[in-house]
């Protein structure tokens, strides 16, 4: 499926409203991991939405990367349409949510992470959009999301797309000295 999505300012891709952006998606494959990881360390070094604080590496990741299956807990890769050689520009990951137990299997915490040439592009909105739409069929009611508080464009994209704000947990994090809120949004999809 291709989508179309306008450019916000910010974007480093020139184009207008004639010519949105387009996005694909698919399951990511093992071959993905350093671009996933190039780009999910690109977002460690900012201290705005990850709490790691070194980079990680793929050997790191692969454990985690391999549990996602396209059935259960998929994990997407993004590309541009118009741009394939660009390769992945970002990523979907269903989580499992609360450590795995099965009486939570209705609800997927998500994680959602963009190459910085692909921020305020529609591709976060993109791929929310995609998380609704294929989680009923993944046997997901709702959909969850932890973000810093200060992480106010994550935030109001979430809002935007019908998550509300369903807990706040003051100075949960510290990085670099800096203690950190975290807000939990949640969307029911249906029910």
């Amino acid at each position: 499926m291709v989508h179309r999505a306008g450019c916000a300012l910010g974007c480093e891709i020139q184009t207008d409203a004639a010519s949105p952006m387009r996005f694909t998606h698919r399951h990511a494959v093992e071959t993905d991991l350093p671009r996933i990881v190039e780009i999910y360390n690109a977002a460690v070094a900012t201290r705005t939405c990850s709490c790691d604080l070194d980079p990680i590496t793929v050997e790191a990741r692969r454990p985690s990367f391999l549990k996602h299956t396209p059935d259960h807990r998929p994990f997407w890769v993004a590309e541009d349409a118009d741009a394939p050689s660009l390769g992945v520009v970002g990523y979907l990951a269903f989580l499992h949510f609360m450590n795995e137990r099965p009486g939570y299997f209705i609800t997927a915490d998500l994680a959602i992470y963009l190459h910085p040439a692909r921020q305020r592009c529609g591709l976060g909105s993109y791929l929310l959009d995609e998380a609704a739409r294929a989680a009923p069929g993944l046997g997901i009611e709702v959909l969850t999301a932890t973000i810093f508080a200060t992480n106010t464009g994550s935030l109001r994209l979430f809002e935007k797309h019908g998550f509300e704000r369903w807990g706040f947990m003051p100075r949960v994090a510290r990085l670099d000295g800096s203690e950190r809120d975290l807000v939990l949004v949640g969307r029911r999809l249906w029910g």
